[in-house]
């Protein structure tokens, strides 16, 4: 049987000379992976559908031997035109997806992290400041996976250290307002970067594939 789900495109990549690999993530499903057949055609109804960041209503269909699942239908939602033409914006989502793929675990729920990863894409595609956005959903992403920094005993400035707690605690509104120099954003990455290593893993910049001329793989 079909199961239906709400989801934002992670990654996409060729399978064969006419079907695509698609990993989804899901509030419901979890980090999922689909192959699209056929979506590489001209006449595929898959075709301007599948790419970096879309949000979509999709059907798929289980497999009982792999964890690549039939892609059957997919209804866009929202697109983010915005982000394919920036380059570091998509770069940030890249590190972003980073972060949430090896932190969390494939076809599990993932209702706060999926919230996180959609709230952090409309701010970029709305224009909002990468390296400051990016911040803020690594802070939440942490909490919300119980790896929050004690940032009472961070090794950050106070005005820094202020900056972080804000960035934990308030919701994305807020935040909005707020105006982190470009000193105390960078001594926030200095600190965070070594924190995710330490607690989750390297993160690598950039890698994400599509199959949109415009992003990039």
């Amino acid at each position: 049987m079909d199961e239906r789900a709400t989801g934002l495109v992670l990654r996409v990549f060729p399978l064969t000379e006419t079907s695509l690999v698609v990993h989804w993530l899901s509030p419901g499903a979890g980090r999922i992976g689909t192959v699209a057949k056929g979506a590489r055609r001209a006449k595929s109804p898959f075709r301007g559908k599948l790419d970096l960041f879309h949000l979509a209503q999709l059907s798929f269909r289980r497999s009982r031997r792999s964890d690549l699942h039939t892609l059957c239908e997919v209804a866009l939602l929202e697109t983010f035109p915005h982000l394919r033409t920036d380059v570091e914006l998509l770069d940030c989502l890249a590190r972003a997806a980073k972060l949430l793929n090896r932190a969390t675990e494939e076809q599990t729920p993932l209702r706060a992290e999926f919230g996180l990863m959609l709230e952090l894409v409309r701010r970029l595609d709305g224009g909002g400041e990468g390296e400051f956005w990016l911040s803020v959903f690594e802070v939440k992403f942490l909490a919300s996976q119980g790896q929050s920094p004690d940032w009472a005993k961070a090794k950050l400035d106070p005005g820094t250290r202020a900056v972080a707690e804000k960035m934990a605690t308030a919701d994305w509104a807020d935040l909005a307002k707020l105006r982190p120099s470009a000193a105390q954003l960078r001594r926030l990455a200095g600190f965070l970067d070594p924190f995710i290593r330490n607690h989750v893993g390297t993160i690598k910049s950039g890698g994400t594939s599509s199959t949109s001329s415009q992003t990039r793989t």
